[in-house]
């Protein structure tokens, strides 16, 4: 397995985290992404510790759901509590980051949500430059409009650059956008996590992810120009769906898996 595949948590959310971990472990796959959601539950972050004391994984980044309840305009202290919570965790993994959904913007226009996003995240930034985590926002799918604000790559950039956080870039939710390959080289500084699936043309539901290789996405082209621009990071593969559920979470992660290392492995990554 190449050494820069990534795999999320979020395939394995109906299971512990040291379930999937060993699951990790056992297809190769060196590095996670773990979500909060999970690790918060009574008793998971110390089976989780418990996993990874047994070598082979560490864990990369961890997902955490940010103004999600209620939403950023009706925030009252939640959101930045929880934040400094995923932060304590990610820095007793040894992650290297937090990438965040923001919240829905309740009855702000977007520059007014933006401001509250960053002004909920501030009084994160110490804690989190102590525990040596950086903290990232990600774009994703309009249909997300319910737990986010930034839809398009370069929102998810202004959006970034706003708040002072770094960006994880979702391929899923941007690979149709136009001017792509300049905007990688002109964002790649902030870029945190690059985010890889596949899409089959016609899907509509949400989630919609495909394993790489049974879609339309050109991800060879697209992680070549992300390389060109000189990201050095590991590759996440977020996958969930009913595609995924259909096939097996441990047989729809292990093949992509290894379709994303033969290609890392063709651009010597």
């Amino acid at each position: 397995m190449h050494p820069r595949v990534n795999l999320h948590q979020v395939a394995f959310v109906r299971e512990s985290t040291s379930a999937f971990i060993d699951h990790c472990r056992d297809i190769g796959v060196q590095h996670t992404t773990l979500v909060t959601p999970v690790l918060m539950q009574p008793g998971d972050l110390d089976k989780a510790k418990a996993a990874l004391a047994k070598g082979g994984v560490a864990v990369e980044c961890v997902n955490h759901p940010f103004a999600t309840v209620p939403n950023l305009d009706d925030d009252r202290g939640q959101a930045t509590a929880g934040l400094l919570r995923a932060i304590e965790i990610a820095g007793q993994l040894d992650a290297r980051s937090i990438y965040m959904l923001t919240g829905a913007r309740g009855a702000l226009d977007w520059e007014a949500a933006a401001a509250r996003f960053a002004e909920l995240v501030a009084p994160c930034q110490a804690a989190a430059d102590a525990a040596g985590v950086q903290l990232l926002v990600e774009n994703a799918n309009s249909l997300n409009a319910d737990l986010h604000i930034a839809h398009t790559l370069a929102d998810a950039a202004t959006l970034a650059e706003i708040a002072g956080v770094g960006i994880c870039l979702e391929l899923h939710a941007c690979w149709m956008e136009a001017g792509l390959k300049p905007l990688f080289r002109r964002i790649m500084p902030l870029v945190g996590l690059v985010q890889v699936s596949d899409y089959v043309l016609g899907d509509r539901s949400t989630p919609c992810r495909a394993v790489i290789g049974d879609g339309a996405i050109p991800l060879e082209r697209l992680l070549g120009d992300i390389l060109a621009a000189g990201y050095t990071g590991v590759f996440d593969l977020e996958l969930v769906g009913p595609r995924i559920d259909a096939e097996g979470n441990r047989a729809a992660t292990r093949r992509a898996a290894e379709n994303l290392s033969e290609i890392l492995t063709r651009l010597g990554a």
